[in-house]
């Protein structure tokens, strides 16, 4: 089943990412990370406001109604939503100033995994971490691309992708925790089919709906890796899908510009894309901070 996507709002980012649906204001968050700008919108496509960071940031998790921590170079920011204050909360990767954070979410166990890579994307120098109740713990490294981080609705499996492996793997995590209990393997091994895997989310049913950079979809994975369906796009460089709206039926999906197309319009990309389905995405867990 192939289904198209529509444009939602023309942000011309040059590279969106971190798509997070906020459960209690009900608005529709992203970010471009090389702008170094956090972005707000209601369910109506209004952009309400902007964030603009020191240095590069790509991911947020839900504290409460009106703080959010961000992921940014060199540091977690716990974010004031309603004044624009940041407040600096611990270090992450100072030791490593040419990385950045990419893909990152949060668990069913209120843990954020954070994923980092080299912003020259110049060798495997990217590593996950989780932060949880205070501490920050790196879980695994020597990534190139950190992408597809995401979990099942039970909290027991987690899903992860360095893109240029084209490979998604999984491995068992404790639901109590968000630590990884077991090895990793193969979810599914995109070669040969559209683009490499990027961001992905779980929906309630426990399908995978999986970003493809350069293949212009998303891909809808069932839990034994055959493909469901496909969503399309106008525009390559799709990044991350995010589950919201009232019912949590809409996926919202994030995408780069095309640098190599000059006209304006949908397929220019960096815009934010989206679809009704008939299946419901999860609620976005509450970060134990």
């Amino acid at each position: 089943m192939n289904l198209s996507a529509d444009l939602f709002i023309d942000s011309k980012c040059t590279l969106a990412e971190g798509p997070m649906w906020h459960p209690e204001r009900e608005e529709l968050f992203w970010f471009d990370i090389h702008e170094r700008t956090l972005f707000r919108a209601n369910v109506a496509g209004e952009i309400l406001q902007k964030y603009l960071f020191e240095g590069k940031a790509s991911a947020a998790a839900v504290i409460d109604r009106d703080t959010v921590l961000v992921a940014s170079v060199g540091a977690l920011l716990r974010l004031n939503l309603v004044s624009g204050r940041t407040d600096y909360v611990l270090p992450l990767e100072v030791d490593k100033p040419g990385n950045r954070p990419n893909d990152s979410r949060v668990n069913p166990a209120g843990g954020f995994w954070i994923g980092t890579m080299a912003d020259k994307e110049d060798g495997p120098k990217g590593s996950v971490y989780q932060y949880r109740a205070g501490k920050l713990e790196r879980l695994f490294g020597e990534i190139t691309v950190t992408n597809s981080i995401c979990f099942s609705p039970d909290g027991a499996t987690a899903y992860f992708s360095d893109t240029p492996t084209k490979k998604i793997l999984k491995r068992p995590i404790d639901p109590a925790t968000g630590m990884p209990t077991g090895d990793w393997s193969v979810f599914v091994d995109v070669e040969g089919h559209r683009g490499s895997p990027d961001g992905s989310v779980v929906d309630t049913e426990g399908f995978l709906w999986s970003a493809r950079w350069g293949g212009g979809c998303v891909v809808r994975h069932a839990p034994d890796g055959s493909i469901d369906r496909v969503i399309e796009l106008p525009t390559a460089k799709v990044t991350c899908p995010a589950f919201g709206g009232p019912e949590l039926k809409t996926l919202y999906i994030t995408t780069a510009c095309n640098d190599d197309i000059t006209t304006d319009g949908p397929e220019r990309g960096g815009g934010i894309f989206s679809i009704k389905l008939d299946i419901a995405g999860q609620r976005e867990p509450t970060l134990k901070f």
